[in-house]
């Protein structure tokens, strides 16, 4: 157990590289949505267009960006919305189990599914290497490949999350310091 634990570590780490990389994106997002803002009224007072439908598409990329990377380290931080109507009076143990069966049952083969589904169309958006129908739009297979590495990275931190779950759950970790035990590794790994 303790050489998986050390692979969820590892998973850990990279993926909170991939979050951190995604913030800095945010501000490169907020940076580009300002001047667009900017740009338009701007540009109506000078008489002259200082934005473009490449820049409105990086934006939107962007953004697209930031959600697709930032899906497994929100699952990694437990930040994605859940209902806690039962889940919640169940002790650490009971949550690791049902947190390790629906990451085994759902979150893992429903990204496997978008990867197969998704595969075809992004193979066929690079072979005719797809572009924007509107002028001066950007390429389009290189967005549309992020949402293979989104759904690969899911399934990355799907498996340290289940390692960690099934440590909790049979015993090999303690549930009060799971957390901390694990953040630690992740930051020693910084």
């Amino acid at each position: 157990m303790q050489s998986l634990l050390s692979i969820a570590r590892r998973i850990d780490a990279f993926t909170l590289q991939i979050g951190k990389f995604a913030y800095w994106l945010v501000l490169v997002m907020i940076g580009v949505g300002t001047w667009n803002v900017l740009g338009r009224y701007l540009g109506n007072l000078v008489g002259q267009n200082l934005s473009s439908n490449a820049l409105i598409e990086t934006q939107w990329y962007l953004f697209d960006v930031v959600f697709l990377l930032g899906a497994a380290y929100t699952l990694q931080k437990n930040g994605h919305v859940r209902v806690d109507v039962f889940y919640d009076r169940w002790s650490r143990r009971g949550k690791a189990l049902a947190d390790f069966i629906g990451t085994v049952i759902f979150l893992i083969p429903f990204s496997v599914l978008v990867l197969y589904f998704s595969w075809g169309a992004v193979i066929k958006s690079w072979a005719v290497w797809e572009n924007s129908p509107d002028p001066g739009g950007l390429l389009r297979f290189p967005i549309k490949t992020m949402i293979l590495v989104s759904f690969g990275l899911l399934i990355l931190q799907g498996i340290s999350e289940a390692i960690k779950n099934w440590a909790i759950f049979s015993g090999h970790l303690p549930a009060d310091d799971t957390v901390h035990t694990l953040e630690q590794g992740v930051n020693d790994a910084d």
